[in-house]
């Protein structure tokens, strides 16, 4: 997977608000009601950086469903690919020192094979073997398991992402993760107005542990 260069972003992020500059306002209102708002255009944006490994998912389209996000891609199931679509909700979310674990609820997922109808998993939808209705117990037919699924059940899946290497192993996300975890949880993740919002919530007990944290320089 294509890792992007943190200049490149930056400077994606520079131009983004000077063709937008109510996103300034529209921060500033976020932060002083503990809620960080971030543009769906950014993870289109990363959505097209991040889809030129061989296996990743391609021609990604990402829409706002409030409360939650409705996603099409073209993915490959056992050598055919297909094309699925579906809505997405962040149920529970779990930020600590350790993971970041978010609970999400798929909905309205609809398939089209796009490649060989005879094929075994064509074969698998045409006669209703796979319950759409139960996405979660598709992951058995994915070539590779992606490294931040840790459960998939019926139409939940679990996902900590500091399983993600890019993530899990950058040491600025996990030192700002022990300073900012013990004051700062999340309640919850809604979209609106073509953002996606993280709705924070402060922890003043945890201040104590924060400022060890910071302290630390680890």
């Amino acid at each position: 997977m294509p890792k992007p260069d943190p200049k490149v972003l930056l400077r994606h992020a520079g131009n983004y608000l000077k063709a937008h500059p109510e996103e300034i306002a529209r921060a500033l209102r976020g932060a002083l009601g503990l809620r960080v708002g971030v543009p769906i255009d950014a993870l289109r944006y990363l959505a097209r950086e991040l889809g030129g490994g061989r296996r990743a998912p391609k021609d990604v389209v990402i829409e706002a469903a409030p409360p939650g996000l409705r996603l099409a891609l073209t993915v490959d199931a056992m050598g055919t690919p297909l094309r699925a679509s579906f809505a997405v909700y962040a149920e529970e979310l779990d930020v600590r020192a350790d993971a970041i674990q978010v609970g999400l609820r798929i909905a309205d997922l609809k398939i089209d094979v796009l490649g060989d109808q005879s094929s075994p998993i064509a074969g698998l939808l045409g006669s209703g073997a796979i319950d759409l209705s139960k996405p979660g117990n598709l992951v058995s037919f994915l070539p590779r398991r992606p490294a931040a699924l840790i459960d998939a059940k019926d139409d939940k899946f679990t996902l900590d992402l500091l399983k993600i290497p890019a993530l899990g192993r950058n040491r600025t996300v996990a030192r700002a993760l022990r300073i900012c975890a013990p004051v700062l949880g999340v309640r919850a993740l809604k979209t609106k107005d073509d953002h996606l919002d993280v709705h924070l919530k402060a922890i003043p007990s945890g201040i104590a542990a924060a400022i060890a944290a910071a302290r630390s320089g680890v």
